[in-house]
């Protein structure tokens, strides 16, 4: 008799807790679908108001972390377990995580900032971090950039947002600073006029601003040129380049001798000691 009351005291015992397993795996897969739900319902009407995506993104996988979080406590009560203490649980591991993973919430936090401060957006390129390419995401915790020679740079948020920022397609165009070397014996202002002739028939660069060809500063070798035309974000290189080209040919053609550094030598010839040597500018 007690025998037969312990079987079926037993078996009512495995069909509740069957019947709550199978209900957790229910609640569980639909509070899944309706946390898809929720998170894809706000980023479209935050869509619709014209926030900026990568906002959007961010605020999506918060949403959905926080829901996450309200599902487990959930299917924690069905269990009997007390959500008060897993709580206060909770709360004390997000203190010990916190301390031991400071960098992280640090991180975390220049993160927000960057979103809401925006000093630069996705597709922009940047120098942030100390690494120089276009922003490709801007996540919870790293911003990953493209290097141009195509490699992937993933940066902490809290460096980021720390350093120096300088954003290069902020403006609609940007200045590409060159240099050019003359001997002493080149007329700087014929080698002036060929630069400034040559700059205005290479595709892309700016008639205003327009390029600006002076003396830039004196060596031992000769004068210093500063070439520095000025085109759109996307032909920069296009331009440094045929900038660059545009130099040496230019140079070539005019017969300009290369710059050499000179020396003059002071002292007698009869004299034991050692001669002076100078450099002459």
């Amino acid at each position: 008799m007690n025998f037969n009351a312990a079987v079926q005291t037993g078996l009512a015992l495995l069909t509740a807790f069957g019947l709550k397993i199978l209900g957790a795996i229910v609640l569980w897969f639909v509070g899944r679908w309706l946390i898809r739900m929720a998170t894809t319902l706000t980023a479209r009407a935050l869509d619709r108001q014209g926030m900026d995506r990568t906002l959007v993104t961010y605020m999506r996988s918060g949403l959905g972390l926080v829901l996450t979080v309200v599902l487990i406590v959930a299917l924690l009560g069905m269990f009997g377990v007390q959500t008060a203490s897993f709580a206060a649980l909770l709360a004390g591991v997000g203190i010990a995580v916190g301390m031991a993973w400071s960098g992280l919430l640090s991180n975390f936090a220049a993160g927000m900032f960057l979103l809401v401060l925006r000093p630069f957006k996705v597709a922009d390129y940047v120098e942030a971090g100390g690494v120089t390419g276009t922003v490709e995401t801007i996540g919870l915790f790293t911003t990953t950039l493209n290097l141009p020679e195509n490699v992937t740079a993933i940066v902490g948020n809290a460096k980021v947002f720390g350093d120096t920022i300088r954003n290069y397609t902020h403006n609609d165009y940007r200045r590409v600073d060159l240099t050019a070397h003359l001997s002493h014996d080149v007329d700087s202002g014929q080698a002036i006029a060929l630069l400034r002739e040559g700059l205005a028939r290479i595709p892309n660069v700016l008639p205003n601003p327009a390029p600006t060809v002076e003396i830039l500063e004196f060596s031992l070798a000769g004068p210093v040129l500063a070439v520095r035309p000025f085109c759109a974000n996307e032909h920069y290189w296009q331009v440094y380049f045929e900038t660059n080209r545009l130099i040496r040919d230019s140079f070539t053609a005019a017969g300009f001798p290369a710059p050499e550094q000179h020396y003059a030598i002071h002292g007698q010839l009869e004299s034991q000691a050692m001669p002076v040597i100078t450099k002459v500018a």
